[in-house]
């Protein structure tokens, strides 16, 4: 399986390593990293602002085949703390090296997955006391998670085919649930205004998160606003 810098390569949507560094210093964090399997050539995409020097050696070490915040992250659908994976061969096979080049075994991974099987995972480090660590998680944690799906839709939209494959079809309700939803407005508000129950919004919100391979409300909103299917008030 290969491995992709996508640092290196040029993007007309979006400057992918641009766009980690500027999260990195509105969050709080050291360094960050984005992996994906392309649905196309199956190949793991990725790039990172770390050192120059440490991806170098993650890549000629092939260290993606045993790194546990690909493989052990890939299987969760909630955000990972690195905490919870096991200190066996393969975790220091990364990260004792990784201690050399400054970088913390402390991090989080959030996992994103797309309406088409399409899956990506945002990293993301920091050296600090684990208390700090713990109270700086759960303060950026619902920003990770949209940055997470904004970043992997940015990324398949650079691709024509991964882009052609991901036009999710939502029914003209649900697009107009989410434009409410965008606007502002609970669900009560847009049952009133559509003349629905809320429940029946809440049908038609749980429908489009499936269609577009979201968790949230939140993450679906935002994910349709960057498909151009809903517009952002």
């Amino acid at each position: 399986m290969d491995i992709i810098d996508l640092s290196t390569v040029t993007s007309s949507d979006e400057n992918f390593l641009e766009y980690l560094d500027q999260l990195c210093a509105t969050l709080g964090f050291d360094y960050a990293s984005y992996a994906t399997t392309s649905p196309v050539t199956g190949a793991v995409q990725g790039y990172a602002n770390y050192p120059d020097a440490w991806k170098m050696h993650y890549m000629r070490r092939n260290l993606h085949r045993v790194d546990p915040t690909i493989h052990k992250s890939a299987q969760s659908i909630a955000p990972v703390d690195w905490s919870r994976f096991e200190r066996d061969e393969r975790f220091h096979a990364v990260f004792f090296a990784a201690e050399d080049f400054g970088i913390s075994a402390q991090g989080m991974t959030v996992p994103v997955r797309g309406p088409y099987g399409d899956r990506g995972l945002l990293s993301v480090t920091r050296a600090c006391p684990r208390p700090e660590w713990e109270k700086l998680r759960r303060a950026v944690i619902g920003q990770l998670q949209v940055a997470a799906v904004h970043l992997h839709d940015a990324v398949m939209r650079s691709d024509v085919i991964s882009r052609a494959l991901r036009q999710p079809r939502l029914s003209q309700r649900e697009i107009e649930v989410l434009q409410w939803v965008a606007a502002g407005k609970s669900q009560m508000d847009i049952g009133d205004i559509l003349g629905i129950s809320h429940r029946t919004v809440e049908v038609h919100l749980r429908s489009a998160r499936e269609k577009l391979g979201t968790l949230s409300t939140v993450q679906a909103v935002g994910r349709a606003i960057g498909l151009g299917l809903v517009y952002p008030r």
